[in-house]
């Protein structure tokens, strides 16, 4: 049920949202002009002002994806478009008398799908405990995400990194016009999950992104997602191959197919690479250009990354997810020899006997989930934690119908709790019942507060010890929430200095 609409004045124009259930809504604001056309392809533009009030109630389009992904409900599904460079806002109802910590969230999808729109990322709970929470598309996949700038040609250019661009773009606007909605432009933090985490992680490493957030919180990001420009040219010459046209003839017929093409041939390029084991996902951040010249981690590394205060962790079974949905991850014996046979002489010996149990199917599906998120954040927390303050977290917490199901504290469901949906979704009661409901409720309350004390102050809790090599703190989510030393010794150890090329 909308209540009463409700307008605000932005740069560009009068936006008018609603109000529903204690907040203020608006959704599907535009923050850059629709990158169609000529603008296919090239580094977005500012959205250009209209006149009147544009009414921002329900959300437009997603970025173009397959249709299965676009589901925002039983039978509805989300239209898709290359129209798709929009944000929403929620904001508490009663204006504060300070300006609010202002949260900016990015989807994750591998990116290849996902969007703002998805329920679970509706944000409402969050704006209610004292933020102004944002929520943004960016472009997907062949369209935004996979690189093809060495196709560019002296008539047709085409931008690297271009959902990277599209994110700064984005984080301009919130700066320029989050104070509108009662927001303090000078303490943004930006988080996500999964590819979204790898692109906060990737922010840290933006130049131009300096001064747009205060801090960054990356829930499971995942590895072995950014490319330097040599194995981007050579997967964008194979995408050209794919759409049957010469690498001289591409940029032409990039501007001209379709976005079903589009999409037809980045699944083709994808089951290729996994099956040729190339050494990266084609889709991702690629290194050494204007916008992203190092490698993030890299960066941090050497202290040149934003030396924002960080959250990092994941989940402790990562990889059972990926063993039902997407099955990308090696998580039998099969997948993961064939990962590890391109490893330096000694490399494969020493993960593999991490690991006790293996090949034990159990043993396998946590050396998946290591080899994917895990490495990251443990490579992550290091090199950022030398220049900035770092906490790491671990997520154990599952309902008992998780646990039966088999996936238990799997990818994602730190969501669940990050958004309150044990709370206020459907999905929430179907989840959990009895004494589970009550330690659902405990544990979401648990990470919130977390989550909200850092984007006030960039501290969550005094409990909560920074990330160093001396010690090593992980704080542990779960009906018995604690801090623990270094868990994991022997796993992030055996994937120090781990590349698929070498």
């Amino acid at each position: 049920m909308h209540n009463h609409p409700v307008q605000v004045s932005i740069d560009t124009g009068i936006v008018e949202g609603f109000v529903r259930d204690g907040v203020r809504r608006w959704r599907s604001i535009p923050y850059a002009r629709p990158p169609v056309g000529p603008l296919r392809f090239r580094a977005p533009q500012p959205a250009e002002p209209w006149s009147g009030v544009r009414h921002c109630h329900g959300f437009a389009n997603c970025a173009p994806q397959e249709r299965i992904y676009t589901m925002l409900g039983p039978g509805r599904f989300q239209r898709a478009s290359e129209d798709c460079l929009t944000l929403n806002v929620v904001a508490p109802d009663e204006l504060a008398q300070d300006p609010l910590p202002v949260m900016v969230f990015i989807h994750g999808g591998g990116y290849i799908l996902g969007s703002s729109a998805t329920p679970i990322y509706d944000g409402a709970a969050l704006a209610r405990r004292g933020c102004v929470y944002v929520s943004v598309n960016y472009r997907l996949g062949a369209l935004g995400c996979l690189d093809l700038s060495s196709l560019s040609t002296s008539e047709v250019t085409v931008d690297s990194n271009l959902f990277l661009r599209d994110l700064v773009l984005a984080l301009r606007w919130v700066r320029r016009n989050v104070a509108a909605f009662g927001g303090d432009p000078d303490n943004v933090t930006i988080f996500g999950e999964s590819a979204g985490a790898h692109i906060v992680s990737t922010l840290l490493a933006v130049p131009e992104a300096e001064g747009l957030f205060a801090r960054a919180i990356a829930e499971s990001p995942a590895a072995g997602m950014v490319r330097g420009p040599e194995v981007a040219a050579e997967f964008a010459n194979r995408f050209a191959a794919l759409l049957g046209v010469r690498t001289a003839d591409a940029a032409h017929t990039l501007l001209r197919v379709s976005p079903a093409e589009l999409l037809a041939a980045q699944d083709r390029l994808i089951t290729e690479g996994a099956q040729e084991m190339l050494g990266a996902f084609p889709i991702g951040p690629v290194f050494g250009d204007d916008l992203l010249p190092l490698d993030p981690v890299e960066a941090m590394r050497r202290g040149s990354a934003h030396r924002v205060p960080l959250i990092v962790g994941s989940n402790a079974e990562e990889g059972r997810l990926f063993t039902r949905f997407l099955k990308m991850l090696p998580t039998n014996e099969a997948m993961v020899e064939a990962v590890l046979a391109n490893a330096r002489p000694g490399v494969r010996d020493r993960i593999v006997a991490a690991y006790p149990d293996y090949p034990d199917r159990a043993a396998c599906i946590r050396l998946g989930g290591d080899f994917a998120f895990n490495a990251a954040v443990w490579e992550i927390a290091e090199a950022h934690g030398m220049h900035a303050p770092t906490y790491v977290y671990r997520y154990d917490f599952a309902p008992r119908v998780l646990r039966w199901s088999g996936l238990g504290a799997t990818h994602a469901t730190e969501l669940f709790a990050v958004f309150d949906v044990y709370r206020t979704g459907g999905l929430g009661f179907l989840l959990t019942a009895g004494a589970d409901r009550r330690a659902a409720l405990r544990v979401s309350g648990h990470v919130q507060r977390r989550w909200g004390a850092f984007s006030r102050d960039g501290i969550p809790g005094d409990d909560w010890p920074a990330y160093t090599e001396a010690d090593r703190a992980v704080m542990v989510f779960n009906r018995n929430t604690r801090v623990e030393f270094d868990p994991a010794p022997e796993r992030r150890m055996a994937w120090e200095g781990f590349t698929l090329t070498g």
